[in-house]
This record gives structure tokens, C-alpha cells and sequence, in this order.
């Protein structure tokens, strides 16, 4: 009789796979801060995939570099916040 009959894929610490993740690690995206995490980063999600963005804040729009993936999420960094809105800019004078 076997009783570690195994579904879905690993174990319970990470053994399974998780498939391709949407974001690598080096790669810049423009992202919304839409959570705090429990340590005080905020939370952004690329593609439903969970990215933790060291310093930044709920409602922020930045750009980010991803420092980190792993399994489940990635950990990454604010490269630039994002310019305002086009529309907010002055025109050129012609």
C-alpha cells in the first residue's frame, strides 16, 4: 500500500512546476502598485504573476526591474517612476 500517493505535481515545499512565468529576471515593466505586502513592499502583478517592489507604494505607477523569480513570485526594483500623463504635459511652443 503506498500512502505518499503525490497529486499535483511535487511536494507540498515547491516541488512542482508552476510553468513559464511571465516576467525574467534583468527585464524593465510598467507596472501599478495595487497592494502593501506584510514587510511594507508594494505589490504589482504582471499577467495574474505576484511581484514584490521594494520602496514603492500603493497607487504608484513606476517602472520596475525584476531582481529576483522564483516559483510563485518574483522580487524586484523601481528602475524610474513613470512620466505624467501626456495630457498633463505643457504643449511645445511652435
Amino acid at each position: 500500500m503506498s500512502y505518499g500517493t503525490s497529486y499535483g505535481g511535487g511536494n507540498r515545499y515547491g516541488g512542482g512546476s508552476f510553468g513559464p512565468k511571465p516576467v525574467e529576471t534583468g527585464k524593465e515593466y510598467d507596472v501599478q502598485i495595487t497592494e502593501t505586502s506584510r514587510q511594507g513592499d508594494g505589490i504589482a502583478k504582471v499577467q495574474g504573476f505576484v511581484i514584490f517592489v521594494k520602496n514603492a507604494k500603493v497607487g504608484q505607477s513606476v517602472k520596475i526591474k525584476i531582481t529576483n523569480v522564483g516559483a510563485r513570485f518574483a522580487t524586484a526594483e523601481v528602475a524610474a517612476p513613470q512620466e505624467a500623463q501626456p495630457e498633463a504635459q505643457p504643449e511645445a511652443p511652435q
